[in-house]
């Protein structure tokens, strides 16, 4: 469900988040008939439902301050997503410093600690006691813990992207650094479990809304922990190959070529194919460009290129690590290569890719084979 977008990034209602906040609501419910004894079963649910809307509104601010900053260092964000218990800004890579990172990972808590201070203070001027107060408390803590909570030391919390970062920073390893935030995900998780088991033994108020959120959350992490090391696994890179030794050249063509043409001139490069205002209309895409010449040899070669976005564009300054996760995720078959200063040096083709990563020690690379032009 698109709710609405930041600039072009969407961001994204998940359906699980329904079930959420209905976990929530069940949840809380009681708590709330705790907290303000002459609260009926009908205001407490409500109170209980607030509560999950503004959870929700936190997320979604969270998830703001990552998506604004990631925009702002060059990083292009996907979409934005809120599902179940929390959110995800999806980036279109991965930083290429671990400075960057850091900021990125910083910016959500950093929005939802702000706003519990806010919180906070407004709770100065509102009567104690009732139901507005409780109102503006759960916000307070609605956003101090997402806050709080996404600053713990591992993945995939911003805590354990600013661990990862600090040991990248630290070890020059992307990779050595997400073994580390990793290793802090499971004992996050295992805390979180620790944690809902202690309010049942201790039979506190909240203890059916801790086991239900400590569950659910230790689950979260403990997943995302896995696929974060499982990622970082496939994308190792062999050593001593670079991005460059896996690219093919590049060929420039009009974009009104005849695709037969085209095709004929391509010889294995990848080609790129600029209308007559200097834009390029996109790469050729040889199975389309096979197809349309069989039928319409004189066709435009534009009517069988794959548009150029930001996500199928890669630079020679990413990291190879960098480069085999991205490749992994992006639903492309072909990368565009560019330069510092946005020239084309070559195309990546994702079958070399794979083919370098499932058997690294067979690959040779070819001498000469990227070809800058401009």
């Amino acid at each position: 469900m698109l709710l609405f977008r930041v600039g072009d990034v969407p961001v994204l209602l998940a359906p699980s988040w329904w079930f959420g906040s209905l976990l929530v609501v069940v949840l809380y419910t009681p708590l709330v008939s705790a907290l303000l004894p002459r609260a009926d079963l009908t205001l407490s649910a409500v109170l209980a439902a607030a509560f999950a809307v503004l959870l929700g509104i936190s997320v979604l601010a969270h998830e703001l301050g990552h998506c604004v900053v990631a925009l702002r260092l060059g990083v292009p964000v996907r979409r934005v997503r809120l599902f179940l218990l929390g959110g995800l800004s999806e980036v279109v890579r991965s930083p290429r410093r671990p400075a960057q990172e850091a900021l990125i990972a910083v910016a959500g808590p950093a929005v939802s600690l702000a706003l519990a201070a806010a919180c906070w203070l407004l709770l100065l001027a509102v009567p104690g006691g009732g139901a507005t107060w409780l109102l503006v408390a759960q916000c307070a803590v609605a956003n101090a813990a997402v806050g709080v909570f996404n600053l713990l030391p591992g993945l995939p919390l911003d805590g354990g992207r600013l661990l990862r970062a600090g040991v990248w920073a630290v070890h020059g390893a992307r990779s050595m650094g997400t073994r580390v935030a990793v290793v802090g995900g499971a004992l996050v998780a295992v805390s979180l479990l620790v944690w809902a088991l202690w309010g049942l033994a201790q039979d506190s108020d909240d203890r059916w809304l801790r086991l239900g959120v400590g569950v659910v959350t230790a689950w979260f992490v403990a997943m995302g922990a896995t696929v974060e090391f499982g990622s970082d696994d496939r994308r190792a890179w062999p050593e001593g190959l670079s991005v460059t030794d896996l690219m093919r050249p590049v060929l420039q063509l009009p974009a009104e070529s005849p695709v037969s043409a085209a095709l004929a001139a391509s010889a294995g490069r990848g080609v790129v194919l600029v209308r007559a205002d200097g834009v390029a209309a996109g790469l050729l895409d040889e199975e389309a460009a096979v197809r349309l010449a069989s039928a319409e040899p004189q066709s435009p070669a534009e009517l069988a290129a794959e548009p150029i976005r930001a996500e199928t564009v890669l630079l020679t300054s990413d990291s190879p690590d960098d480069v085999a996760r991205h490749v992994s995720t992006v639903g492309t078959w072909q990368f565009l290569v560019v330069d510092g200063e946005g020239r084309p040096t070559g195309v990546l083709c994702l079958e070399d890719v794979h083919s370098a990563l499932a058997a690294p020690g067979e690959y040779e690379a070819a001498p000469n084979r990227s070809f800058r032009t401009g």
